[in-house]
């Protein structure tokens, strides 16, 4: 067992954190407001159950006419589609797959070769049946994935540990399973079986497990994760097996994984001090040596490569390198000292890093233009050709687009399996995977190979061959809409990109049912996507009794679907991200407030006419446009959200979130977060938007208990046109299998089509 070692970010404070430095007096504890709901929290209690329910009955009521179970029908027939694309995943010989369907609707994981995969009837081989354990074991197991480990060499892929929630929580049990006996290893001969909880588990070797979790006493952090890992042996038990890495209390969670590539065996351990920061280490001689970078340094290690993605400028060596950059390095050398880095990207004003992969022999960038893909492939063995018009965003490797990108379009590149034998020995080492979509664009997935060619003149680069695998069938008549990006302009004077999909010439007369959809949170990118629940439950309905041109003659029209890209977001990279953390919150809300103010100056849409959705962070976004801007929206649907920023750290694992929002607990942060706390926003007096606030009993990850407090709040005071559903199961996703799926889908869009639109035809 290796001895922890304690890093600079133990001790410190974390900015943000309301952590006091050591030596430091506490703070004083901003008070809580009145809070007449508390009794709410209590989230399996008898009498708060006995309210959800009567107030799902009161919804239901509303919700389940018969339009509505057309509705459900058709968006369960989408997701219960039998010729939806099978993703896979490569593992030795064999691609796997988790399938949902009507017949199997908690799930069959599988696997098939790759000839049988090409066909249009794959042969599927069975592994485990997710609805037969269900029924045999009493338990609604959710499939939340596998960890195999890694054969000897030349022997088949065979075990693996599978991820199985009770509820569709966060927390799972892990099992271990046999895929060529089809069965569980029996515990009592030795199988690993671990208890429901959260944590992560990764396969040190055939006999041991690197384990945090907070099963059997383990300690948790105050975000309600992990703060422990230990090594298991194969017949232990938690409580007794060594502690291997532990984190302080007040840091998010620990993690620990084994990098297992021949060659380049090594264990890694992080510190996930909160969001954002995080501190990276790896096990030397026993001992535990952090890779020394700023705690805001994204630090990922592939072969012989350390990659480096800083959150904020970072300056080494007197050199500042641009948050949102990659840079390279090579990993023993960087650990023996040395900081000669490589810079691989420079974001621009336009252009952001959202993702990488690595093949055997190159580097794949997924990158976004003005929320528009592009890809990029890089050859770590060809330094780029250097000229005077060289674009800022090329770097130290030779540099290759790949030509897959259509405008609006969201298109991903990833290894199929970077440690097969590449192309010229035969194997599917540098294949990668192309996933392409787009909101009129069905999915279709695409296979390629890259191989290095000098061309006839001599000119090296990089060949790519790519083509179609699998495409998704169309859902609605994508044909006869389009796919416009408009800019807003915030009250800073930002530009804020903005998706609108519609109808081919769309009368601009103010009086189209427009859904606003948003999220504005922790880097994560809204980009082009196909749903055919949208196009189903949205585009395609049909209005009776709305005034036509003439602003008198009924016309049947669609609905308007539009994605907003505001700050919080990913889109341009971290420093799109930054602008609206903590005290600066208010940014995203201004930016999706000048959305909904473009399309109604635009005609597109009223304030009558004009709804939007958001889920979990987004939830907080609709639930400030509710309390902050009702004059825009005629319609609120709020999801999964967090609503109540006083105790929202007190609340499922809301402590992890304090570098998103700020600390509450600290009066001068509490300043600035009850500014946006829709919960104690409500005023007496104010004409709301009619409101629909949905979330699920079992969610562990924000819970349903703002959710309830909200609707109780607005209840009590006589808002008109409130409603409340809690599913009682499906996590934080609402949903465990695709009937439950299509019953949240369907009250939403149902809900918000009742309010906007008037009818239907």
């Amino acid at each position: 067992m290796g001895r922890m070692t304690t890093t600079a970010a133990d001790s410190a404070s974390v900015p943000g954190s309301g952590q006091a430095t050591p030596g430091s007096t506490p703070a004083a504890i901003a008070p809580e407001p009145t809070d007449e709901n508390v009794w709410l929290e209590d989230i399996y209690g008898e009498e708060q159950l006995a309210w959800v329910k009567e107030q799902n009955s009161r919804t239901e009521d509303l919700l389940e006419d018969a339009d509505y179970v057309e509705l459900e029908g058709r968006i369960l027939e989408v997701l219960d589609s039998t010729d939806r694309i099978a993703m896979v995943g490569k593992r030795g010989d064999w691609y796997y797959n988790f399938w949902k369907d009507q017949q199997n609707p908690k799930g069959l994981w599988r696997r098939t070769t790759w000839e049988s995969y090409c066909t249009d009837s794959p042969e599927w081989d069975i592994l485990l049946d997710v609805d037969a354990l269900a029924a045999a074991e009493g338990e609604e197991w959710v499939f939340h994935g596998a960890t195999f480990l890694r054969p000897a060499p030349g022997e088949p892929y065979r075990l693996a540990l599978l991820a199985l929630s009770p509820d569709g929580g966060d927390a799972n049990r892990y099992r271990e399973y046999d895929v060529e006996a089809r069965s569980f290893v029996d515990p009592a001969r030795g199988g690993f079986d671990l208890p429901t909880a959260k944590g992560n588990v990764s396969w040190l070797d055939a006999d041991t497990l690197l384990v945090a979790s907070t099963a059997d006493g383990l300690p948790k952090t105050a975000s309600s994760y992990a703060r422990t890992a230990v090594t298991l042996k194969r017949g232990a038990g938690l409580p007794a097996a060594p502690r291997l890495f532990e984190v302080p209390e007040d840091h998010m969670m620990a993690v620990v994984a084994h990098d297992s590539t021949p060659g380049f065996e090594r264990t890694f351990a992080v510190d996930y001090i909160d969001f954002f920061n995080r501190t990276n280490l790896v096990l030397r001689d026993g001992e535990w040596v952090a890779i020394d970078v700023p705690t805001d340094v994204n630090v990922s290690a592939h072969r012989e490569w350390l990659l480096f993605r800083p959150q904020q400028d970072w300056v080494l060596d007197g050199t500042t390198y641009p948050a949102g950059s990659l840079l390279a390095a090579n990993f023993q050398d960087y650990l023996a000292g040395a900081r000669d880095v490589l810079v691989l990207f420079t974001p621009d004003a336009s252009t952001s890093l959202q993702s990488w992969s690595w093949t055997r022999n190159f580097l794949l960038l997924n990158l976004l233009q003005d929320v528009s893909s592009q890809i990029r492939v890089l050859d770590p063995s060809r330094p780029a050709e250097r000229t005077g018009s060289q674009s800022g965003t090329e770097g130290a490797w030779a540099s290759t687009p790949l030509d897959a990108c259509p405008p609006l379009h969201d298109v991903n590149a990833y290894a199929v399996d970077d440690e097969d034998e590449a192309a010229a020995d035969g194997g599917a080492g540098d294949d990668f995977w192309l996933v392409a979509t787009g909101f009129t664009t069905p999915s279709t997935l695409m296979r390629g190979t890259l191989e290095r060619n000098h061309g006839d003149a001599g000119t090296p680069g990089v060949v790519s061959r790519h083509a179609t695998v699998k495409t998704s069938p169309s859902f609605f008549t994508d044909g006869d809409y389009e796919v416009q990006q408009h800019f807003a302009v915030s009250d800073d004077g930002t530009r804020v990109p903005y998706f609108q999909v519609a109808a081919r010439n769309l009368p601009l007369d103010g009086q189209n049912p427009t859904q606003l959809s948003g999220y504005g949170g922790f880097e994560i990118s809204r980009t082009p996507s196909y749903s055919g629940t949208v196009g189903r439950a949205w585009l395609e309905r049909r209005t009776t009794g709305l005034p036509g041109d003439d602003g008198q003659t009924p016309h049947s029209r669609g609905g308007v679907y539009v994605v907003a890209n505001i700050r919080g977001g990913g889109e341009y990279g971290p420093a799109w991200h930054r602008a609206a953390l903590q005290e600066n919150r208010h940014k995203a809300f201004q930016d999706f407030a000048a959305v909904a103010r473009d399309l109604i100056s635009r005609g597109v849409t009223s304030r009558e006419r004009l709804g939007c959705v958001g889920g979990s962070n987004g939830g907080l976004l609709v639930g400030n446009m509710l309390t902050q801007y009702p004059e825009l929206f005629g319609a609120v649907s709020c999801g999964v959200p967090l609503l109540d920023m006083r105790r929202y750290t007190k609340l499922s694992a809301g402590h992890s979130w304090i570098a998103e929002y700020g600390d509450p607990d600290v009066p001068e942060q509490w300043e600035y977060i009850k500014t946006f706390s829709p919960y104690h926003l409500l005023k007496d007096g104010v004409e709301y938007p009619e409101t629909f606030i949905w979330t699920a009993t079992s969610d562990d990850r924000v819970g349903p208990v703002q959710a309830r407090k909200m609707a109780a709040r607005m209840l009590a005071m006589g808002i008109p046109n409130v409603w409340f559903h809690e599913a009682l199961e499906g996590g934080h996703a609402g949903a465990s299998d695709n009937r439950q799926a299509a019953a949240l889908q369907a009250r939403s869009q149902h809900f918000l089509w009742k309010a906007l639109a008037g009818g239907t035809s």
